[in-house]
């Protein structure tokens, strides 16, 4: 006795599975993304036993092994780093200050950094860390 199929196999691809997956990969990669806390300028940060995950906006000082010091993304001196914060801390007094300093870079120098910060209205300070292998 000879079976017959019911239906007939369709030879055409069927993309609607091949879209939903790109899609998924598409929102993996656009979420994981969105929870990088480091931005574009590199530097070897101390690490520490506890560390601490903040939410709020928040404003990023770099200085950099060599020197140089960063504004979020922007690459200033220390003499235009007040007129970069004024504007920033005028609009939001209780804005977060992150100072992610070179762990080879002297405390003086970050030291400079969150002075000037300080002379311009700034009141809440982080320093920036990476977690060691026993952190909680």
């Amino acid at each position: 006795m000879k079976l017959q199929r019911r239906f007939a196999v369709n030879p055409a691809f069927n993309y609607a599975s091949f879209a939903d997956i790109v899609l998924q990969l598409l929102i993996f990669f656009l979420l994981s993304s969105s929870f990088m806390l480091s931005t574009g300028v590199k530097v070897q940060v101390p690490k520490t036993q506890t560390g601490e995950i903040v939410n709020d906006k928040q404003t990023v000082l770099t200085l950099t092994e060599t020197g140089h010091l960063f504004f979020n993304l922007e690459e200033v001196t220390k003499s235009t780093l007040a007129q970069k914060l004024i504007p920033v801390i005028d609009n939001d007094r209780n804005q977060i200050i992150v100072v992610r300093a070179d762990k080879n870079v002297s405390l003086q120098q970050a030291v400079e950094i969150i002075d000037i910060a300080k002379g311009v209205g700034g009141q809440r300070f982080l320093i920036a860390t990476d977690p060691g292998e026993g952190a909680k």
